[in-house]
């Protein structure tokens, strides 16, 4: 007997059991095979990007050479942040080195949430199903036993049946959890490899604006790269 079985077969909740083992393991292959497909263009996109962008003239330059191998938009919106705002309003208010850090940062985090979209869904499926799948065989146990106690007789194969068909219930239960657990860990590395570059370029495109417009890092030593000295002889 298989879960289709249990869901045409079984009472209300094992019917809502197996249906929801059933909906967390579809739309968990869904997200696997959606992420995996998603991340595998991304990583590839974002360092022809990157390259792209390094190699051109100008911004208006790179943001069109960019254009042609940022399919799923994960480096333009960093690129595009880098415009400056519309003068006289708060978003356009502080240094010019304030607006980038800003700007940038909203369109990184946006670009991450993106990447990340999916993971909680895995991680959610990934620890609860087993219980999902072992409340079903509680209650199919339960269920087995109050019928062999209302027969009045206890042979072997009417234990043997009930039982095994509730113990289905948590193989489905991890049959649904192991894949989940395993695509969230495998995904999450390559989301964090795409992250790094993803956040090395917004640093390095903010230094390089910053550089242009002759802003200075505040606090920081630009050649050392520690904080400022606070010394006697600095101060002297």
């Amino acid at each position: 007997m298989n879960i289709l079985q249990l869901v045409s077969q079984g009472d209300g909740v094992t019917q809502t059991v197996a249906l929801l083992l059933l909906v967390m393991s579809i739309s968990s292959w869904v997200v696997i095979l959606w992420k995996a497909w998603l991340l595998q263009r991304a990583g590839g996109d974002v360092a022809r990007s990157t390259a792209a962008f390094w190699q051109a003239a100008s911004i208006d330059d790179a943001n069109q050479k960019v254009q042609a191998f940022d399919r799923e938009a994960l480096v333009l919106p960093l690129i595009l942040a880098t415009k400056r705002e519309v003068s006289g309003t708060l978003a356009a208010a502080g240094d010019r080195s304030q607006q980038l850090t800003r700007r940038l940062r909203d369109a990184l985090h946006g670009v991450l949430k993106k990447l990340q979209f999916g993971q909680v869904l895995l991680a959610t499926v990934g620890a609860t199903a087993p219980f999902v799948g072992l409340l079903g065989t509680v209650w199919g146990i339960y269920h087995a036993l109050i019928s062999i106690a209302n027969s009045g007789q206890v042979t072997v194969d009417k234990i043997s049946g009930p039982v095994g068909e509730a113990l289905i219930m948590t193989a489905a239960g991890l049959a649904v959890a192991i894949p989940a657990v395993l695509a969230y860990n495998v995904l999450g590395r390559a989301i964090g490899r795409i992250e790094a570059d993803l956040e090395g370029f917004a640093r390095d495109l903010r230094e390089l604006l910053a550089g242009q417009h002759g802003i200075k890092q505040p606090g920081i030593d630009q050649s050392s790269g520690v904080g400022p000295d606070t010394s006697e002889s600095a101060k002297a």
